[in-house]
């Protein structure tokens, strides 16, 4: 890949990166939850999750679950039936103030647990899958090592996810934390379980193209 090629699939990476997802309301829901430091973790799976599509893609498995209706049906259900749950448990939420500074009594979530979820969120998620078979063979260079263009697109994909993400947990963490009233909390806690469900659906919707 030369370096006028990577160039444009940086600035492409940005932009899926930015893009409103999944993704950005699980980092935007840890950041409300569990603040900046802790909820920054639900990124590091995210990006994991990313990895192992583009993995998949690389060894070619990808192809065939797009190809098989089976396959393809199945990860798409999985996919969407997480979501789903997240909605609902980020509904149901405790319309409780969150401290800023937590007891160090309280249960947490373990930051293993964080990456795990972040992790589910992108790697059972088909439309992922499609969407970097379409892209990433675009910017090989068959007449190149494949191995070492894969790497620099991973590594490329997992540079602006992290970034683009620390925002969203940020922001989250900076600004929605703040709320204090009951009724605003609730509010916040219904948008975000809102989202969840509103991506699962979208993604229970999703046909892979014939």
């Amino acid at each position: 890949m030369d370096f006028t090629r990577w160039l444009t699939f940086f600035a492409a990476a940005w932009a899926i990166s930015l893009s409103p997802g999944a993704g950005a309301v699980a980092a935007m829901s840890a950041g409300l939850n569990h603040g900046f430091a802790r909820g920054y973790f639900m990124t590091f799976g995210l990006v994991l999750g990313i990895m192992t599509q583009l993995l998949v893609v690389a060894l070619g498995v990808g192809a065939l679950i797009a190809a098989s209706s089976v396959a393809f049906t199945a990860v798409k259900w999985l996919g969407a039936a997480y979501l789903i749950w997240l909605g609902i448990r980020q509904w149901r939420a405790p319309a409780a103030p969150v401290q800023a500074d937590a007891s160090t009594s309280a249960p947490q979530v373990r930051r293993r647990d964080l990456v795990l979820r972040g992790w589910i969120v992108n790697a059972l998620n088909p439309k992922g899958t499609v969407f970097l078979l379409a892209v990433v063979p675009q910017f090989l260079d068959l007449s190149r090592d494949l191995t070492l263009q894969y790497a620099v697109i991973g590594a490329t994909l997992v540079f602006t996810d992290l970034v683009v993400m620390a925002g969203y947990t940020l922001l989250a963490a900076r600004v929605l934390r703040a709320l204090r009233a009951p009724s605003h909390v609730r509010l916040v806690n219904r948008a975000f379980g809102g989202l969840f469900i509103a991506a699962g659906v979208a993604l229970a919707s999703f046909k892979r193209s014939t």
